[in-house]
């Protein structure tokens, strides 16, 4: 088993030192190396070895989301605007987003993964964390093993698909070691190596170690690895202002420590508007498209919302937002009334200050969100009225059937082999029907991989 931290607080940096120089390797790390753009040369194998981005849309008016290694010798990257990036490399190959088949992809090498080392936890669409067992942690043992790994993904998943792998002690050195070098690296941090095999590091570049722990870090007087490295675990709480800091500085020692379930703060969709929706009428039914797709993830997880957001871009510059409050509720209908409501004082705010400009984007979110039975959620149920609590019932057993339906129906077209990116036809409303519900395409944040029933609408 892996090195268990002390409690926060409780041991001292030479006592955490002395009990854990000689802590073994514990953990796997796993990186996939451009990913999106790697998926799109391992279905399109005629991709391969070619430069490679990958956009949100079908537009030459949009940036690049993904860019394959060969792409960036001609300083093509993430955020590289289409049209220049054709200006770079004449022979770019832009590939429209198929979120829904990075997602299976990423399914089918977790499974080939968990046929050599079992899981520990998924981070993201492209990075994950797997549990060495006790005979792998003498290092040649682990090295094999990753290599085992490497060649299980090249033979039965395919060679398009590279991963660095890092191995260490802790999940965050682990992570630290996949870092080192891409693609396709395989590196090694024993605890004998610390701190010296990562002090060229830049502090940004250290998961956990955002913009505003940088400016706290630099306050502090600490500018290096080497000076993070040898704070002690109270003072990295006090500048995290948290006990986060003291977990990450176990981490970066070499210790894990138990990571706490996080809570869903929040389900939303946002989207980068083509020309031909950039018009009010027609942003206006993208966004209630996103509000939709929203309140099914929220029936999906058994949640209510009490509160909505919306925000829209605006071109060539500019913004709008403003949220709204509301009983906790499972009802679309009543979230689109919402959502209508806010659009109404948008577009008279707008047309006062002048000409009615392009709308770029729009974004909504639910927030607030409660499970029954939870304190909050109880206590407002008991202010509702009841004719009222009764209708939102009804409205939300409706919306739950229209999602199993929409549901069985998806299954259909997956068993009847329907491509990704191929029109589908489900049950909306008659409003929405001036939007192509494949336009929408679920997106992945990079925090969390979606599951398949938010890619139904």
């Amino acid at each position: 088993m892996p090195s268990a931290a002390p409690a926060p607080g409780k041991s001292s940096p030479d006592d955490l030192a002395a009990s854990g120089a000689d802590r073994p390797l514990a953990y796997l790390f796993l990186d996939f190396n451009a990913y999106f753009a790697s998926v799109e040369q391992h279905d399109h194998p005629e991709l391969m070895g070619r430069p490679v981005i990958v956009t949100p849309l079908n537009s030459e008016y949009t940036s690049a989301i993904a860019a394959s290694y060969e792409a960036r010798p001609y300083g093509i990257k993430r955020g590289t605007r289409v049209r220049d990036a054709r200006e770079m490399c004449p022979d770019i190959a832009v590939m429209p987003a198929r979120h829904d088949r990075y997602v299976a992809v990423h399914k089918l090498l977790m499974k080939e993964i968990e046929r050599h080392i079992p899981l520990e936890k998924v981070y993201s669409i492209d990075e994950a964390a797997f549990r060495l067992s006790r005979s792998e942690h003498d290092p040649a043992r682990a090295v094999a093993t990753a290599r085992r790994v490497k060649q299980g993904i090249a033979e039965n998943v395919g060679p398009a698909l590279r991963a660095s792998v890092g191995l260490a002690p802790s999940r965050l050195l682990a992570k630290l070691a996949a870092e080192r070098v891409k693609p396709d690296g395989l590196t090694v941090i024993e605890a004998k190596d610390l701190p010296h095999k990562l002090a060229d590091m830049t502090l940004t570049d250290i998961p956990g170690v955002g913009a505003g722990v940088a400016k706290r870090l630099e306050k502090a007087g600490v500018d290096n690895f080497l000076k993070l490295w040898n704070l002690q675990p109270k003072q990295a709480r006090a500048i995290w202002g948290s006990v986060m800091g003291e977990r990450f500085w176990y981490g970066l020692h070499g210790f894990e420590t138990v990571e706490e379930p996080t809570k869903k703060s929040m389900i939303g969709h946002s989207r980068v508007l083509t020309r031909e929706h950039e018009t009010p009428d027609k942003a206006r039914i993208v966004a209630r498209a996103l509000l939709l797709k929203a309140a099914s993830r929220l029936r999906h997880y058994g949640l209510f919302a009490s509160s909505l957001s919306f925000s829209a871009r605006l071109r060539p510059e500019g913004g709008w937002e403003t949220a709204r409050r509301f009983s906790h509720s499972q009802d679309s209908f009543l979230f689109l009334k919402t959502l209508d409501e806010m659009w109404e004082v948008f577009l008279t705010r707008q047309r006062r200050e002048g000409p009615m400009p392009r709308i770029g984007g729009v974004t909504v979110y639910l927030h607030g969100l409660s499970k029954p039975g939870e304190t909050a959620l109880d206590q407002l149920d008991l202010f509702a009225e009841p004719a009222h609590a009764q209708t939102d019932s009804r409205r939300a057993d409706l919306w739950k059937a229209v999602d199993a339906v929409n549901a069985d129906l998806d299954a259909k077209f997956r068993r009847l082999g329907a491509s990704s990116g191929e029109a589908k036809r489900y049950i909306s409303l008659a409003s929405q029907s001036g939007l192509a519900l494949n336009y929408l395409g679920a997106k992945i944040a990079f925090s969390r991989v979606p599951e398949e029933a938010e890619f139904l609408y």
